[in-house]
């Protein structure tokens, strides 16, 4: 059995939902994901920034650096049923410390503090309220898989319609949709 096959995600603990009233009185959601990262901040700010490390962890590949404020990058959704590719440009890069950037109709929030452990990583994104817990669910996913490639230890990324298909996937889903008060989708019970 490989490490992939042994890896379990922990409780569904680490991810929270914000509710802001936009303009016009609509709801926007935003889905909040906290992870205390055993390593120095510099070390998490390439690993979210530059396209290798992101094809180690993230939900999608970057065609270039992402450090830059004003750097135009091509992100494609890894596992998407068709190709899903997006331009961005990276609106602010305060290394090792802030990020944002678009990711298609995402905004994406990165935030990075030194800690006691090594860094706090937080990431702020807007998601659709029927999405929050799948989209903590795959986070949190995604942020243990950025630990272990961190530590030398990788067990490959874990994105897309395979990780559905994950039992820790389907429990840390089933966990969040709970606490934040979702139905999960139908389609999404038997992936």
């Amino acid at each position: 059995m490989n490490s992939r096959e042994q890896y379990t995600p922990g409780p569904a603990n680490i991810a929270r939902l914000q509710k802001d009233r936009v303009p016009g009185g609509q709801e926007k959601w935003t889905l909040v994901v906290v992870k205390d990262l055993p390593h120095p901040p510099q070390k998490v700010w390439e690993a979210i920034t530059d396209p290798a490390h992101l094809r180690e962890w993230a939900p999608f590949d970057a065609d270039g650096s992402l450090g830059s404020a004003g750097n135009t990058v091509k992100l494609t959704t890894v596992g998407a049923p068709q190709l899903h590719v997006t331009e961005t440009t990276v609106t602010r890069a305060e290394a090792p410390e802030l990020l944002e950037y678009k990711w298609g109709d995402f905004d994406m929030r990165w935030q990075l503090e030194p800690s006691e452990l090594g860094t706090r990583l937080t990431l702020w994104t807007n998601i659709g309220r029927p999405y929050v817990a799948m989209g903590a669910a795959g986070w949190q996913i995604c942020f243990d898989v950025l630990d272990r490639h961190l530590s030398g230890t990788p067990i490959g990324r874990m994105v897309g319609p395979e990780t559905m298909k994950h039992s820790g996937f389907q429990r840390l889903h089933a966990d969040y949709a709970k606490q934040f008060g979702v139905e999960m989708p139908s389609w999404t019970k038997n992936a």
